[in-house]
């Protein structure tokens, strides 16, 4: 099922339309851009973050010196690393991410499974952490399985 689209009277109005970005705080940084590079991501690094692309849509990974500064608050005052918990689509087989995850050095720690997504349909999911211990869920819905099978 999908969301109903906006009428031309609430999109002038305006409207929340999707995410842009998350923000985590990290420890390891040179693993987690490592991490996140072997995935196939963009990564781009900043002197205060790492900068993970997927379409259009990124993770901003604070570097360690500015989330521990008491000075910087534009975070939630308890993220602490691992703090994340990110649910990625898989665009490809079930075999094609198992080879993906290995090569990356992730250890499925559940899975796979039938969940319940953002999409409001079911796929298989898998779990995994990154370097840091946060959580990651990749999900292939039947669509997405089916182009590539």
């Amino acid at each position: 099922m999908t969301p109903d689209p906006a009428t031309p009277d609430e999109r002038s109005a305006g409207r929340v339309r999707g995410f842009d970005h998350v923000a985590l705080p990290m420890r390891d940084t040179d693993a987690m851009a490592a991490f996140y590079r072997s995935l196939g991501l963009q990564v781009a690094e900043t002197s205060h973050l790492v900068q993970v692309y997927l379409g259009d849509q990124m993770i901003n990974f604070h570097r360690p010196p500015v989330w521990q500064r008491e000075d910087f608050t534009l975070r939630a005052p308890a993220a602490r690393p691992p703090c994340g918990d990110l649910c990625f689509v898989w665009d490809g087989s079930a075999a094609s991410l198992t080879a993906l995850l290995d090569g990356a050095g992730a250890e499925v720690i559940e899975g796979p499974a039938e969940r319940q997504g953002g999409r409001q349909a079911a796929g298989s999911s898998v779990y995994v952490r990154d370097p840091d211990g946060n959580l990651l869920e990749f999900i292939i819905y039947p669509e997405e399985a089916q182009r590539v099978g």
